[in-house]
């Protein structure tokens, strides 16, 4: 179900409100590139610093807005058990594909607690379940072990895999039946030529085609043209985290006129030494020479 390229949607502000009217003609962009789909109110998101009614909201324009012309993989996960099913609830009742649910952060669980908790919500919400381990922004690390038994829950149908690790990719890729996708856009092209199935992306908000590309020539064995993309996307996929994710991807889109660029806080603007740097690798693409 889940393969190809995923959009890890950032959310548009306005004067500290939702800017729909940016982030629907965001969506429209993506999908002219041909993406596979849509995932919004995850970290690039900005989900943090989303009220539970923004989130829900974001999470329903999305569907609405997407009309089945891509997958939409809605983020709903928190550190609470209760708040990430609450979350996966509405997903569903807005008509998501499925949902993102990273581990618990900050309480830092056992593995045994974090097996409870994605079985918990595969057991009370029947819709789709992407886990999603980012052990450098969440402080826990869903051990191979733990996806393994995971893997043999009903509805937990694939992993985003963050950790950096070709290797760990490659391991539960061989233990399990699930679908493995890149969360590291650096790693992208080379986890699908370990058999994982694709990419959710923050490089795609600024170049959706490209990476869409990328990920369809490597996924259909032609893993020459994959690589020259692979190779001309390395460098803005570094740069696009020179700060904290999604500051720099916000600034390059609002760069191209897109967004505004505006925050929430405890986010704010990009410095001026990491925004020339940003500028000089964009610099090197059309779609940012004068």
């Amino acid at each position: 179900m889940l393969e190809g390229s995923y959009t890890a949607i950032v959310t548009p502000f306005l004067n500290g409100n939702i800017d729909e009217v940016a982030f629907k003609k965001l969506i429209d962009r993506q999908i002219e590139a041909k993406i596979t789909g849509i995932v919004p109110c995850g970290t690039t998101g900005e989900s943090p610093t989303l009220s539970f009614d923004e989130h829900k909201k974001i999470i329903d324009l999305t569907v609405k807005h997407v009309a089945k012309r891509a997958q939409v993989i809605a983020g709903a996960g928190s550190n609470s058990t209760l708040e990430a099913i609450e979350l996966a609830r509405s997903a569903k009742t807005s008509g998501a594909d499925a949902i993102l649910v990273i581990t618990p952060y900050y309480n830092k669980p056992t593995q045994q607690g974090l097996y409870l908790h994605f079985k918990k919500m595969a057991e009370e919400v029947d819709i789709p379940i992407v886990l999603y381990n980012v052990p450098g922004r969440t402080g826990v690390d869903l051990g191979v072990d733990t996806v393994v038994r995971l893997a043999e829950i009903p509805g937990i149908v694939a992993i985003k895999e963050a950790s950096g690790s070709i290797s760990r990719a490659s391991d539960i890729i061989n233990k399990t039946d699930i679908a493995v996708v890149s969360g590291d856009d650096s790693l992208a092209y080379s986890m699908v030529t370990v058999g994982g199935k694709g990419v959710i992306s923050v490089s795609s908000n600024v170049f959706p085609e490209m990476v869409a590309k990328m990920i369809k020539y490597s996924l259909n064995g032609d893993l020459q043209s994959g690589l020259k993309l692979h190779n001309k996307l390395f460098g803005i996929n570094n740069k696009l985290f020179v700060e904290t994710n999604p500051i720099p991807v916000k600034a390059a889109l609002a760069m191209m006129g897109l967004i505004r660029e505006e925050y929430r806080l405890p986010l704010c603007k990009i410095s001026d030494k990491n925004k020339a740097v940003l500028q000089e690798e964009l610099n090197k693409f059309e779609e940012f020479k004068a």
